[in-house]
């Protein structure tokens, strides 16, 4: 195959990828690929915690050497796939990368679980609320009001936007499934040991700075087609740019702040603030400016967000590398001209 195919093949498995997501949502069974990189995680955090001594600088080898054995597996096995499917058929080829591309996608699985809570609170079941809103965010719920339990909802459409849509975009558009499946691969580590707590704190640190690092521009692109979305949704966007550009650093995290803040602008409400973890209050500055409380609707206008944002991400990205061949034949042409 050249490499015009391979571009031409990837484009094509993606915008079936993308368009599968939307239909079908993010299917749950125990050999999802997800799953079995959360094992690969596991097997690799055993491993090499029992090698390296348990002090701060062995912890921090052992977790380096567990992110890059991970790295190595989630990405070698899926190239492997890839090009015994190519090399016997393209269709094959093409089917195959489409599928393990779709199992990176989340957007209607985020809208659905948010959508979740959106029920239970517009019904006024705030209990059922507090435990599905538990399901989808890290902080405790049990003590969350109505606002607080729709303010953690629309947190986490705005930052899984970033890393459950756009990011995974971003890099199958690069570098296709391959690409797409080391993203994943990176962000679970991080979901897995990137906590800041006893047991992670120095073993989960190369994998936490790794997340930050490959998130750093996608959640930037998010962002910003966040605010167009506002836009084109007729939300604030001017507030949205406003608020991104005032508080997109007031987060622990360098990349959160980044969607968190486009969304709150948008939709003219403050997130973040101080939360609880383990029953362990935790100071945090906020995102926006309190024009109202988060209601439950506020979780329906970021779900259109996210889903619109998604939208443009696909069209640009594709577009980008579906063009890039062309770019290719002509930098070709013009090395056979001078040689």
């Amino acid at each position: 195959m050249t490499v015009c195919n391979i571009i031409t093949a990837q484009c094509v498995s993606l915008i079936i990828a993308f368009f599968l997501d939307l239909i079908f949502g993010d299917p749950d069974f125990p050999l999802h690929p997800i799953r079995l990189i959360g094992r690969v995680i596991w097997l690799f955090e055993k491993l090499f915690r029992f090698v390296f001594p348990k002090t701060e600088a062995g912890e921090k080898i052992a977790g380096f050497f567990m992110a890059l054995f991970t790295i190595i597996v989630c990405g070698g096995i899926p190239f492997v796939i890839l090009h015994f499917a190519y090399g016997y058929n393209m269709i094959l080829g093409i089917a195959i990368e489409a599928i393990i591309c779709y199992f990176m996608l989340s957007a209607r699985s985020l809208a659905k679980a948010s959508k979740g809570v959106y029920n239970a609170l517009s019904s006024g079941d705030t209990e059922t609320a507090r435990k599905r809103v538990s399901m989808i965010v890290g902080r405790d719920t049990d003590s969350l009001d109505e606002t607080g339990i729709a303010k953690a909802a629309v947190e986490t459409v705005a930052e899984n936007t970033s890393d459950g849509v756009i990011a995974p975009l971003f890099y199958m558009a690069i570098g296709g499934a391959v690409l797409g499946c080391i993203y994943k691969a990176i962000n679970t580590m991080d979901s897995m040991v990137g906590y800041k707590s006893k047991k992670y704190i120095n073993f989960g640190a190369f994998a936490a700075r790794l997340d930050d690092v490959v998130n750093y521009i996608p959640s930037r692109i998010a962002a910003a087609l966040m605010i167009i979305s506002a836009k084109l949704l007729g939300y604030d966007a001017h507030n949205a740019l406003v608020i991104f550009t005032r508080d997109s650093r007031n987060h622990a995290s360098p990349n959160s702040g980044q969607t968190e803040s486009a969304v709150a602008g948008a939709l003219r409400v403050q997130l973040g603030g101080d939360a609880y973890y383990f029953g362990e209050l935790y100071k945090k500055p906020t995102i926006g400016d309190d024009y109202h409380n988060v209601t439950y609707t506020d979780i329906l206008r970021a779900n259109r967000m996210m889903y619109v944002t998604a939208f443009l991400a696909a069209v640009i990205f594709i577009a980008a590398k579906f063009g890039s061949q062309y770019l290719i034949i002509y930098l070709q042409n013009i090395i056979q001209a001078m040689f």
